[in-house]
């Protein structure tokens, strides 16, 4: 993780320090191979079984993209995944939740068998009401070796926290 160019971060933090990194702290997270059995089944959950998805047959035949792409939905839903294998551990949290989303562009598909990784920016954290911290962050996903993201996004989450210190919030024993 980075905090910035090459800057090495540690595996926890306390919520003092990680307000102090808004607007400095960035990070790419591992990448991942998003290949047709994990387009299968994130179509199987949502029951989106349009054929530029699910049939590689028709979409290398009948879309500009050369084979099936995945769900712009699946892209985005990765953010979460890449988020735990890169965010340092705030230190006291008893719970973490995605808030939400303030923008979302799919500017890209996804090809079958691409490699994709998430680029995260910490672009505002405050303590919001007693034991809650908010962070807002720019999150853009790369496709490797494609010069233009497959989606940017504002993303917001939630960190439930368990401090009994009044610098964090309420007593939650």
């Amino acid at each position: 993780m980075n905090k910035g160019a090459g800057d090495n971060m540690p595996e926890a933090i306390d919520p003092e320090n990680w307000l102090a990194l808004a607007g400095e702290w960035h990070a790419a997270s591992p990448w991942l191979t998003v290949d047709q059995k994990m387009i299968d089944r994130f179509a199987d959950a949502t029951l989106d079984h349009q054929f530029i998805h699910s049939d590689p047959r028709r979409a290398r035949t009948e879309t500009p993209f050369g084979g099936t792409i995945a769900h712009g939905f699946l892209s985005l839903s990765l953010i979460s995944h890449f988020a735990a294998a890169t965010f340092p551990k705030i230190t006291g949290t008893r719970m973490g939740i995605n808030y939400g989303f303030e923008k979302v562009r799919f500017l890209n598909p996804v090809p079958e068998g691409a490699r994709v990784r998430a680029l995260f920016q910490l672009t505002e954290a405050t303590l919001r009401n007693p034991g809650e911290l908010l962070s807002r962050f720019k999150v853009e996903i790369e496709i490797k070796n494609v010069t233009k993201p497959a989606l940017s996004a504002v993303w917001l989450t939630l960190r439930i926290l368990d401090q009994t210190d009044k610098k964090y919030g309420k007593d939650t024993k």
